[in-house]
């Protein structure tokens, strides 16, 4: 199951790690993607809080980690590639993996339909 934050980053659980990256609402949004940065491997962060930047041609936007928890991987491919994000937000250009430390936050994030609503009543903003 996929879940995502009003921020637009997803989340995506592989038992207790949580592989996470932003919508593609907010690459179409950001456009090129030239540069990212994550909080390094061994961090510990705390649910909704800033994690790193995603900066593109366009704008710079911070990025919000949807849980709490310790850095495991940061998605080496970023740091030649940055663009990945931008193309495949969902895919190859997750941003990085967590161990979680309290699976109750959860609760807290937007299945797939709620983050569908959310998108689509903004107007697309």
């Amino acid at each position: 199951m996929k879940y995502y934050t009003k921020e637009h980053e997803w989340l995506s659980l592989d038992g207790d790690v949580a592989v996470v990256g932003i919508t593609q609402f907010a690459a179409d949004a950001l456009g090129d993607v030239v540069f990212v940065e994550v909080k390094p491997v061994g961090s510990t962060v705390v649910a909704l809080e800033a994690v790193g930047v995603v900066e593109s041609v366009k704008a710079a936007s911070d990025i919000y980690t949807p849980v709490s928890g310790e850095v495991l991987e940061v998605n080496s491919r970023l740091a030649d590639d940055p663009g990945v994000t931008g193309v495949e937000p969902e895919g190859a250009g997750w941003l990085f993996k967590l161990r979680i430390a309290d699976a109750s936050e959860l609760g807290q994030l937007l299945d797939e339909a709620g983050y569908a609503a959310l998108v689509g009543a903004s107007g697309g903003h």
